[in-house]
């Protein structure tokens, strides 16, 4: 199964949960897309794709300046994963396909 499409995704994290729409539009080994929620649009960066699990970076803003590390695993329509937040730590993050 394509690990493209839209994902509407929950970080549960230290400000409470934070919802986004996560767009995955893959090429080979490698993906590109945004994630678009209440703190603002990141694009995404380094995506890379190994089977059904994808990972990534995107820079952000809100609350402050700093770079995230995602993985994520896509199940049928469901996304289980983390956002490393660096010195923060990792925060579990959950999704189902749009």
């Amino acid at each position: 199964m394509s690990v493209d499409g839209t994902y509407n995704t929950v970080v549960k994290s230290p400000l409470g949960d934070q919802a986004a729409t996560l767009t995955v539009k893959s090429d080979g080994n490698s993906w590109t897309g945004q994630q678009v929620g209440a703190m603002g649009t990141a694009d995404i960066t380094d995506g890379t794709v190994d089977g059904n699990t994808i990972s990534w970076k995107m820079s952000i803003t809100v609350p402050m300046p700093m770079t995230l590390d995602c993985t994520a695993t896509i199940d049928g329509d469901t996304l289980t994963g983390s956002v490393g937040a660096g010195a923060f730590g990792s925060f579990p993050m959950t999704g189902t396909r749009a």
